[in-house]
């Protein structure tokens, strides 16, 4: 097993997908969806969500899927942005930079976390909103688990008062630098330039500014014998940085969209394929939004509790037959989270 590697995910399946214009001002990658009606256009990044989870289940991760119906969230499918979780049974939720995408923080989700893993706290900095101080998850980190290290490129969206916050509570050193693409664009979130796995990091290494940075970068990853995989600007245009490693029964695999995984070299390729088996799934209506595969999966670093028996012998939790017993009745209206509703909350503490 890999500490890297998470064997269990979240998704959400959205209903009510689109591009959002909330975000397109800094967000690079994201296209409009021009004259595409609008209910195919939701049912088809629909759709891609449950093929993702088909795949991902078929490959041994166990996926808890939501679904969401509410039309005021047009980026729900990406809940890497607000929640995350870590070994040691921590959460933390996240301050988001578009007003119209605070409503996507569900209780549904931490209290499912609560039942099914061992949670000790959920961290809540959602507040910090209220001062324009924002930190959008694993979207404006890509976190090196093992080596202990948050690589955040700078943006508004990875404030550096909320990153030293994450990393002091969380235990990370945290990496910063200066990222922009060919047109002199910033990079709006990390995770569209770089992944780390646990034996090779893909990054897009000319998109750091500074030359001093980049070695310290490259220095910091390769540690441990870590393969540094350099993706070009255009790789990174079609998502290939946008890519995570998950754990499965029979190894580690890279889940990763088909358009990233047709720009990536056969060398490349090689390389990834020496420790993990290459997935790839087509999202590509999804990806109009500015985000991929990565983007769309917040990983479970919890352990599991223990599956309950019940009278007759069977398992009172869903779950072990697939993601279709795991899925999540269709929430028409998720219970939401206020900002800073969670400060201080402390799970309730199941003894083992």
């Amino acid at each position: 097993m890999s500490v890297q590697a998470p064997s269990a995910i979240v998704l959400i399946r959205p209903h009510r997908f689109a591009p959002n214009p909330a975000t397109a001002g800094d967000n690079a990658f994201q296209v409009s969806a021009g004259t595409l009606d609008p209910e195919v256009l939701a049912a088809t990044a629909r759709d891609e969500v449950t093929g993702l989870a088909l795949a991902l289940e078929s490959a041994g991760v166990t996926v808890h899927l939501f679904d969401d119906h509410d039309h005021s969230r047009p980026d729900s499918v990406f809940p890497n942005n607000w929640l995350s979780t870590h070994a040691g049974g921590h959460v933390a939720v996240f301050p988001m930079y578009a007003p119209n995408r605070r409503s996507e923080r569900r209780t549904d989700i931490l209290e499912l976390l609560k039942t099914r893993y061992r949670v000790q706290d959920v961290i809540d900095y959602s507040g910090l909103e209220l001062d324009d101080v924002f930190l959008e998850g694993t979207g404006a980190m890509v976190l090196d688990h093992g080596g202990r290290v948050a690589y955040a490129a700078k943006s508004h969206r990875a404030d550096p008062v909320a990153l030293e916050r994450f990393c002091t509570n969380f235990g990370y050193e945290p990496m910063v630098f200066d990222a922009a693409d060919s047109s002199g664009t910033a990079v709006y979130h990390t995770n569209v330039m770089m992944t780390v796995a646990t034996d090779f990091a893909m990054i897009g290494l000319d998109m750091i500014r500074s030359p001093e940075r980049r070695r310290q970068v490259v220095e910091r990853l390769s540690a441990g014998g870590r393969t540094i995989i350099e993706l070009t600007h255009h790789q990174v245009r079609e998502f290939a940085g946008n890519a995570i490693e998950l754990q499965g029964p029979n190894g580690r695999i890279l889940a990763l969209s088909h358009r990233a995984f047709a720009s990536l070299t056969e060398s490349q390729k090689a390389v990834i394929q020496r420790s993990c088996t290459l997935l790839p799934i087509d999202v590509p209506t999804i990806e109009l939004a500015g985000g991929s595969v990565r983007c769309m999966i917040a990983g479970i670093h919890l352990d599991p509790r223990p599956v309950l028996l019940s009278g007759d012998g069977s398992p009172e939790q869903s779950g072990e037959h697939g993601f279709l017993t795991a899925c999540h009745a269709p929430l028409t209206e998720p219970e939401r989270l206020a900002p800073g509703e969670l400060r201080s909350q402390q799970a309730a503490l199941i003894p083992a």
